[in-house]
This record gives structure tokens, sequence and C-alpha cells, in this order.
């Protein structure tokens, strides 16, 4: 029993088919096999298709799945499965901000190839979807998942593709903050500014080259022309102060400024020997030409020189900087023994400004939850030094001495140690008490005349989406391990890590969910590939309600259900 297509010409000339229900028996006078018609469903072009499905919904039923599989498939091979969800969210994100847009225009009357722009689409995305070093980001692109205008490509092409974005960084970063400003109404009156460092797994350092000011390597083109223009020469990858508690490897340095709702709207690399106390005047002048009002840069202690203080003040700009409270320096200590009642600004954060200069403001922020911590780990570090030096009055000059030795290699054990003049180590109660009357303090200076003192809190404790970035760059978009000893696709790979976090930042904010949770639905969308007689062709996955909410809340369409068409080539 089949289905079978009628034709029957009208009176006109013109042809009409009609869909039959027919089977095939034999008529012993004719010898022949002869149509019997079973059931007549009308016209072709009105037939019924309800009834057609239903006809077939209750034929395959009475079929194992195989069987009923492979009737209704008329020989179509299912092939494979790729993830297509995460690719295609990100895709129409990256096309939203112009960035690919841009890049094309970049790549005008260049020598290389116009699939650049996929190429390093294709490199974000990995980033975002599934971090690895450039060789598996090649295989994952070509065999793991689909990307849209990029079937295939080869790691000399990521490659390549990376050392032209070194080239178009300033341009692109540029062009991509127009963009955000405008699409997503940035607020850019506090911009938040820190630095941290990656280690290279590595015995020797770069052979040093001879370095502008800013870091960059000196060639004929960015040459400077006063002798001040430029430092000692040095490597990229070198030793340095390290954030990750790896003195003993080669690092970079790594900038990062970030607008109150999170949003990385551009990075630095510096080599691993910068010190950070003059980086954020580099960056305010960096960012001087991309036409923004009135802006207060927020930083952390680390960049609280008096230089620095000034140099932010010109052209009106302002700043919000932490002040280190152990320094010993005049303001702290003055600052500190204001007196004065705290306004509650929070349940746990409670403000006070106090005034000790004309042209500076100083608040001092103080967490009851913070000052309880701290009570507690000084309480168990006096108890360990306690521990250590119990009998140490019966031991030699020199085993004390020793023993002193090693109480100084533990900073939390060593601040709290007192050597009498007869040699003798004692708990250092009067820095006990000292300490105790900063436990859950800090101090905080502006140069800003209107803000309020709840403002300038709260404005500082938003530098903590720069730390939340440093902390997804390394464990979500995994920066580190960084595949590469040449010093321009070392940055290259920065860049390429910043754009990942943009576009997962961007997601977080308008979903309300970690990215880690969205990658995770999304990759759930797959396309499958059926291969048969009359060519090839992918489907995707039904959408769920959870998928449907993410793209409804990224105002991004769903990926068509027949993804591709590809009918079979006729010999």
């Amino acid at each position: 029993m089949y289905l079978r297509s009628t034709p029957r010409r009208n009176k006109d000339g013109s042809e009409v088919r009609y869909l039959q229900l027919a089977h095939n028996v034999w008529d012993p006078q004719k010898r022949r096999s002869t149509v019997q018609v079973v059931y007549n469903f009308g016209r072709e072009d009105t037939a019924n298709r309800e009834a057609l499905q239903r006809l077939v919904a209750s034929v395959t039923r009475f079929l194992d799945p195989e069987a009923a599989l492979a009737a209704s498939a008329d020989g179509l091979e299912f092939t494979e499965s790729r993830p297509l969800g995460g690719t295609w969210a990100l895709d129409a994100l990256w096309t939203r901000l112009g960035i690919g847009k841009e890049m094309r225009r970049l790549l005008k009357d260049r020598r290389l190839d116009d699939s650049a722009e996929r190429v390093l689409f294709a490199l974000v995305a990995n980033r975002a979807l599934a971090p690895s070093s450039k060789l598996a980001a090649a295989r994952w692109i070509s065999e793991d998942v689909l990307i849209t205008g990029l079937p295939v490509t080869s790691d000399d092409a990521c490659y390549r593709a990376m050392d032209w974005l070194a080239e178009i960084k300033d341009e692109l970063e540029r062009k991509v903050f127009d963009n955000l400003a405008d699409l997503l109404n940035l607020e850019v009156d506090l911009l938040f500014f820190d630095t941290t460092s990656t280690y290279f797994v590595t015995e020797d350092e770069d052979e040093p080259v001879p370095r502008d000011k800013h870091g960059n390597p000196v060639t004929s083109k960015n040459t400077e022309s006063d002798d001040d223009g430029q430092r000692e020469p040095g490597g990229f990858r070198t030793w340095g102060k390290s954030k990750d508690h790896r003195d003993d490897l080669p690092q970079v340095v790594i900038g990062m400024a970030v607008t109150r709702d999170g949003i990385p709207v551009r990075v630095w690399c510096w080599p691993g020997d910068t010190a950070d106390s003059a980086l954020i005047r580099q960056v305010k002048d960096d960012m001087r030409d991309w036409c923004l009002s009135k802006v207060i840069w927020v930083a952390d202690r680390g960049f609280t020189s008096a230089e620095n203080r000034r140099y932010l003040r010109k052209g009106g700009g302002s700043y919000i900087i932490g002040e280190k409270l152990r320094s010993g320096s005049a303001d702290a200590a003055a600052a500190l023994s204001r007196q004065g009642r705290y306004k509650d600004v929070a349940h746990n954060l409670k403000v006070k400004e106090v005034r000790i200069a004309e042209d500076e403001r100083f608040v001092i922020c103080f967490n009851p939850e913070a000052a309880g911590r701290d009570a507690a780990v000084r309480t168990r570090m006096i108890a360990r030094l306690e521990e250590a030096i119990a009998g140490s009055d019966q031991l030699s000059a020199g085993k004390r001495a020793e023993l002193r030795g090693v109480i100084s290699t533990k900073p939390g054990l060593n601040r709290y140690l007192r050597v009498t003049p007869g040699g003798l180590l004692r708990v250092d109660a009067a820095r006990a008490k000292a300490e105790e009357n900063l436990d859950g303090k800090y101090l905080l200076r502006t140069a800003d005349p209107k803000l309020s003192a709840e403002d300038i809190a709260t404005g500082y404790k938003q530098l903590l989406e720069v730390e939340r970035g440093w902390r997804d760059m390394k464990q979500v978009i995994d920066l580190r391990p960084v595949w590469h000893r040449r010093e321009d696709r070392i940055r290259a790979h920065v860049i390429l890590c910043w754009l990942a976090l943009l576009l997962a930042r961007i997601s977080e904010n308008a979903c309300g969910q970690t990215w880690p949770e969205l990658r995770r639905e999304l990759d759930k969308i797959h396309v499958g590939t059926f291969a048969g007689p009359a060519g090839t062709f992918r489907q995707r996955t039904e959408i769920t309600k959870r998928q449907a909410a993410i793209l409804k809340a990224l105002e991004i369409s769903a990926p068509p259900r027949i993804y591709q068409l590809k009918p079979a080539v006729e010999a």
C-alpha cells in the first residue's frame, strides 16, 4: 500500500494532480498487477495534510521504533549532531555590537583572507564556550560546533587572524566602545580600573628589546622622538610582583577598565616587571579621545600616589581611590583620629566623612561583618604565634634568632611579634591593640566636591566588578595557560579573552544569570545532520521554555528549524 499522485488534465489544458491511497492487486484475467485505489484524498494542492499525518501516525505506532524511523525517513541516515545555541547567541551579539562589520571594514585593501573576521569570532566563541589552545580551537571549530559562515578552519588561519587583530586593537576597541555606549546606554560617569598578572610556565624571561614609555616594543613606526619617552630595554614575559603568588615564573601585567555595570570597555598589556603606580596615568591618556564626559576614576590602594591624584584631576576629572591604612601616612593617621558618628548605608556598611584637607575629602568605611572576621583572624594568628614562641626563652640566642627568621617568613605571625632588647620573643600587645582599631575599616579619598559620602563608598564597593571580571577571565574564559611565546600573539590572546568576557557580561546583564548557566543551557540547542538519496539537511532541536526565555531576554531570534538544506548533485 502506498500514496500516489495522479495527474488529470482539465478542459483548458491545465494539469491537476490528485493524492490517492492505493495498492497493487493481481488480475488473473489480464495476468498482471493493477492499481486499486483505496481512498481519494483530493487535489494535491488542497489535500488534508492533517489527515495524512494522522494516517502516518496510526501506521507507525504498530511498528517498532527502528522500522518506523526507516519507513518515515525514506533512506535518510542520521550522521552527526553539533551544538549551535552558544555560537548562535554570541554571533548575534557580535553582529549587534558591529564588531564583525568593523573588522570587515578594516580588512579592505589588506592581503588577508576575507574569512579572517569569521575566524576571530570563532576564536572568541571558543574562549567563551570551550576554552582551549588555538590548535585545539581549530579542531573544535571544524569538527565539534557549528559557526555560521565558517564550516572549517586551520590553526594557521587562526594565527594569521590573531596577528592582524594585534594590529587593529586600538581602532577596534574605540569602535566597540562607541557601539556599546549607543546600544546599551552605558553609564560611564564611573570607570573602574585595576590590574592583574598572568604567569608562564617557562624557565627564562624574554630577551630584552627597546621599549617606549608604555612598554611597547620600539619600531620604526612608533619610535619616540625624545629620550624621556623610552624605558630601559626589557622583555615582555619577565619577572615581577606576581598577583598569582608565582614570583618564580615570568609574567605579564594586564589592566582593564570596567563600567559600573561590569562591562569591560578596554584592556591593556605591559611587561611583567611594570609597577602599578603610574599605569592609571597612561590609561587616562589612552581614553582621553573617547569623547567621554566627566569621568570619576575608581582604583584601589595601589594607585594612590600624589602624582596619580594630580594627573587624574586634570581636565576636570576626579577619582575615588583607596588609602592604605597601615602605610604610616599622615593623612590616614589624621583621618582615623577624627571623632564623629557613622551613618548607615547598608546592613553591612557604615560611613563617616572627615575633613583634613581643603582640596580632598576622606571617607572612613566600616563593615561590622568584616570587623568580626578580622578580629577572629587576629585571635587565631596570635594563638599560633604564642604556640610557636612557647618555651623560646630557654633556647640559645642562636636558636631564638633562627626561630625569629622562620616567623619573619610568615607575615600573618610576624605582624604581632616583638623582640625585647634582650632578644626574647613576645607577642606585641600594642600592635594587636592598634590593629583592633582598624578592624573592618577602609579609607577612601576623593577630589569630587559633590558626591555624597554614601555614593563615594558605594562607588568604591563597585570596584568588585573588576575583581569579578578578573576572576571570570581566569576561571571561566581561561586566560591561562597562554599557549604563545610571541609578544604580539600574547597581546592578541588577551584581546580575544576581553571580547569573550564582553559578550558574556552583556548576556549576564540581560538575562540575570551567570554565563556558565547560560552557556550550559544554550549548548543544549543542537543541530542534527541527516543524509539521504535526495541530499543532506540539518535540523535543530526543539527550543525549550528556558532556552526561549534566554533568547527573548537577549532579543535574539531562534535558529531556523531547518538550518541547512543541500540537495544531492546529480551525476
